[in-house]
């Protein structure tokens, strides 16, 4: 049994459950979180049962009600069920069925694509950016698997490569590893920390050989931090300022007058 009380980690016991086969039985206040939820078990096909919304869906067409107590329409109450509301739905909805490289034929309907190798946050990342409103898909990085063609022949300004610092990236894969229950005798490579540096090495290449990806180093990052400068990225892109990439040099941008390195470590 888990309290959740936010859209990325809901989406990542979904994910969970889908990857062990498991039934997910949830009770969720939130109107917008449970219709995700819901959306989600459906992508996923996993069973799912909804405890609270039938209840509470009934009381309120009973009594006439919105759940919150107030009636619909009441003064000061926003209706859920607006136009951002249901963008929101959608962008979360595109962004299940583009997780983890899947559907690489639709990353042009992407408003954002993050790419970096397993483990970066890529999923979280995702679901923060979707449940804001964003349409986004993630592509993993792996040593020695081709990259979707797509990949590069949608607009490069879409695209944010994320990095980490190879030793934090290999105690996480370690952990992870451990709680799937791999002993060290059959651990793959995926853990160990030659193949981990390896990875990363090949992942900054490829970053390198296209520098309008901003590259942001989520080392030591809280989801909405990283969150804060992809978006204003994003929409300092969408206003014509030109950022190439971010680094550690201070340099001014004179169309929208900030500085291009927020700085990332």
């Amino acid at each position: 049994m888990f309290l959740i009380d936010d859209l990325e980690r809901l989406m990542e016991i979904i994910k969970h459950a889908a990857k062990e086969g498991a039934m997910l039985v949830f009770t969720l206040a939130d109107p917008s979180m449970a219709e995700s939820a819901k959306k989600a078990c459906k992508m996923w096909d996993i069973q799912s049962t909804d405890i609270l919304s039938p209840i509470t869906e009934t009381i309120a067409s009973h009594l006439g009600v919105s759940p919150s107590g107030l009636p619909r329409g009441a003064p000061g109450r926003a209706s859920h069920l607006n136009e951002e509301y249901f963008r929101r739905i959608e962008a979360i909805e595109f962004t299940i069925k583009q997780d983890d490289g899947a559907l690489p034929q639709n990353l042009h309907k992407a408003d954002i694509i993050l790419a970096g190798v397993s483990r970066t946050g890529k999923t979280p990342l995702s679901t923060y950016l979707a449940h804001n409103g964003y349409g986004v898909a993630n592509i993993p990085i792996v040593l020695g698997v081709a990259l979707p063609k797509t990949l590069f022949e949608v607009d490069p300004e879409k695209v944010f490569g994320l990095t980490i610092n190879p030793v934090v990236l290999h105690t996480i894969r370690r952990t992870r590893a451990k709680n799937l229950g791999f002993s060290d005798g059959v651990r793959s490579n995926y853990s160990e920390m030659d193949y981990v540096r390896e990875e990363l090495e090949y992942a900054s290449k490829l970053f390198a050989q296209h520098p309008v990806w901003p590259v942001i180093d989520v080392t030591g990052r809280a989801i909405e931090e990283t969150a804060a400068v992809i978006l204003r990225l994003y929409h300092d892109r969408k206003k014509k300022c030109s950022i190439p990439r971010i680094s550690k040099r201070y340099e001014k941008c004179k169309t929208c007058k900030f500085f291009s390195s927020i700085m990332l470590k």
